[in-house]
C-alpha cells in the first residue's frame, strides 16, 4: 500500500508539480492550499508524512500548525495525530535572510524530522522523505 503524504502549501503551481513527482514515485498525496485545509485533512486523512510550509497565511503559519499537532497538552485535538512526521518546506531562509538549521535552531522550531528549502530539488525531497517513513 502507498504511503500517504498530506501536502500544506498555498503555492499551487508548486502543490501541482509536487503531486506529481511524488505521485510518480509511489506516494499516494493529498493536498491542501491553507494551514487550516492542511489541519483539517490531517485529522481526517491521517497521512504517513506531512510537507509543510511555513509562510502561507502568515509569514509563521507552518511552524504555528506545527506546534499545534506537537502540542502536549492532554485535550489536544491533534493527540492522534501528533506523532506524524513532519518535513518543513519554505523560502524563508531568501525572503527574510534567517538562516534556519535543526541542528542549530531546535529550541525555536517545533519539533520537525527535516526542513527544506526552496525551492525544492526534486531527488533531495524523495531522499528526506525515504529517511523519514522509509
Amino acid at each position: 500500500m502507498a504511503k500517504k503524504i498530506l501536502l500544506v502549501d498555498d503555492d499551487k503551481d508548486l502543490v501541482g508539480t509536487l503531486v506529481q513527482a511524488l505521485s510518480a514515485n509511489g506516494y499516494t498525496v493529498v493536498p491542501a492550499y491553507s494551514g487550516a485545509e492542511g489541519l483539517r485533512k490531517l485529522l481526517a486523512e491521517k497521512p504517513d508524512l506531512m510537507l509543510l510550509d511555513v509562510m502561507m497565511e502568515t509569514d509563521t503559519a507552518g511552524f504555528e500548525i506545527s506546534y499545534q499537532i506537537r502540542s502536549e497538552r492532554p485535550t489536544s485535538q491533534y493527540k492522534d495525530v501528533k506523532a506524524t512526521p513532519i518535513i518543513m518546506l519554505t523560502a524563508i531562509n531568501q525572503v527574510t535572510n534567517n538562516r534556519f538549521s535543526l541542528n542549530e535552531d531546535s529550541s525555536f522550531l517545533p519539533k520537525i524530522n527535516d526542513f527544506l528549502t526552496k525551492p525544492v530539488k526534486i531527488d533531495e525531497l524523495l531522499g528526506k522523505i525515504k529517511n523519514v517513513i522509509g
